[in-house]
């Protein structure tokens, strides 16, 4: 068990282990329900069946912990086991039964996952917000629980700020904890999704990325005049926006003086204008 978990988790440890003395019972799959504060949402499908078949061969050799609930069980700990044995079609798992308060669970359900660091960002990120919110703990109060600093609570919990489809992303793998964590400071979501998409298409580094973030922060004398100005844009020229945005994945902007103009193609680095004359080329 990782020593930077804090006192509170590090006494729940024992009660997740099974020794001579603990009464082990056949428990009825039908009877069993998920832990409902598991923070992990996606499940390896190939590892479980990679476990249905050592089931199979050798049975379940370590007992799931479970509590009673209204209506039959509920796993604490041990969900891969119960998934692999459902996909085996055994009718039963072996079981220790436990008596564990709610807070208890959530906890566990923590520990399990950050001994395998089977959590992406964005779940380990609700997790941490589901505990402050069930328990109406503090981000300092939190932190002597798991065994973190508040700033890496701090910092997991802004990732719940950004849009669905960058949390996706990083649920996905295809965006790092450092590239949501770059982009989150930036302020318009429709900036944060460009970066956001740029960085999955050019499979920009960390560095790059914050490099065009910081490009972003240069001042733009034609968007202060724009701004100034305070003009209604044309609905027409804003769809031809929004279209050419799609087309190029980064930020266009059509400068309209009666029925005369120009199109501004923004880039962040030197391999982002790259891409756009290759675009451009292919349109030729």
């Amino acid at each position: 068990m990782s020593k930077r978990l804090g006192r509170g988790l590090d006494a729940l440890i024992p009660s997740l282990s099974v020794n001579e003395d603990d009464k082990v019972v056949e428990v009825s799959l039908t009877q069993l329900r998920p832990n409902p504060y598991q923070p992990r949402k996606t499940f390896d499908d190939d590892a479980i069946k990679e476990l249905a078949e050592s089931i199979k061969q050798h049975g379940v050799i370590q007992p799931i912990i479970v509590r009673t609930v209204l209506k039959g069980y509920e796993i604490i700990a041990g969900e891969r086991r119960f998934r692999a044995s459902q996909l085996c079609g055994n009718p039963t798992i072996p079981a220790v039964v436990r008596n564990f308060s709610d807070m208890q669970v959530m906890e566990i359900a923590l520990i399990e996952n950050l001994q395998r660091e089977d959590l992406n960002a964005i779940e380990l990120s609700i997790a941490y917000q589901a505990l402050m919110d069930k328990f109406n703990l503090t981000q300092e109060e939190l932190s002597l629980k798991v065994g973190k600093s508040r700033s890496h609570i701090a910092n997991f919990l802004r990732l719940l700020s950004l849009p669905e489809q960058i949390k996706e992303n990083v649920s996905r793998g295809t965006l790092s904890m450092g590239h949501a964590r770059a982009i989150v400071g930036v302020k318009e979501d429709s900036r944060k999704k460009e970066l956001a998409e740029l960085s999955i298409a050019n499979e920009w580094s960390v560095r790059q990325l914050e490099e065009a973030i910081k490009n972003l922060d240069q001042p733009n004398p034609e968007k202060v005049k724009e701004t100034a100005s305070n003009k209604k844009k044309d609905p027409y020229i804003d769809q031809i926006e929004e279209t050419l945005r799609e087309q190029f994945k980064t930020t266009v902007k059509i400068k309209q003086q009666k029925d005369k103009g120009r199109i501004e193609l923004m880039y962040y680095n030197k391999q982002d204008l790259e891409r756009l004359l290759e675009l451009l080329q292919q349109l030729s």
